[in-house]
């Protein structure tokens, strides 16, 4: 075992050959200071801000969508993500057309539970509401908050079925009920 009176020297020495020969440990240059030049890279994509109607933060949507919004990915299905301007943090955003996300929704006006547009996706139940010709919107119905992915009709159902996991990890399962009639 090295004693304090040898180690100390053999330190000394180290770092004087480190300066000594200009270089730090990874074998940068030192004698210059670093390369700032340039803009750092948002990690959000280049796109436009998207911008987003929201509702009201209700209490419940407030204790549960930041645990989710906090475990949306940068990246999913091929789609990078984007800027939303939104009255409320619960809004998310991928791609060009956008992909849009909204937890904290109401529940989806037309729901019957297991009725024809009601589909089990990646361990989340979605109703989908086809009747916009540009978006198809995707709403969960089996989670304590309500979230709303509304996907260009020319697109496939790639993104919320990346996002069935997430969201069934991040919001709490509960029985479907219909919705409310109108």
């Amino acid at each position: 075992m090295l004693s304090t009176a040898v180690l100390v020297p053999l330190v000394v020495v180290l770092l004087v050959l480190v300066n000594v020969l200009g270089r730090d440990e990874a074998g940068v240059d030192a004698d210059g200071p670093a390369d700032v030049s340039g803009a750092t890279a948002d990690p959000r994509g280049d796109l436009p801000p998207v911008p987003v109607d929201t509702p009201d933060v209700t209490p419940a949507a407030d204790l549960a969508c930041p645990v989710l919004m906090g475990q949306l990915p940068l990246e999913i299905a091929g789609e990078t993500s984007r800027q939303v301007d939104s009255d409320t943090p619960f809004a998310y955003a991928w791609g060009e057309p956008p992909v849009v996300l909204v937890c904290g929704v109401a529940p989806p006006a037309g729901f019957v539970v297991g009725g024809p547009q009601t589909f089990a996706v990646s361990g989340v139940e979605w109703f989908v509401d086809t009747t916009d010709p540009a978006v198809f919107v995707w709403t969960t119905v089996d989670r304590n908050v309500p979230v709303e992915v509304r996907v260009p009709s020319t697109s496939d159902s790639a993104v919320p079925t990346a996002l069935g996991p997430i969201i069934a990890t991040a919001l709490p399962y509960v029985e479907p009920v219909p919705a409310p009639a109108e």
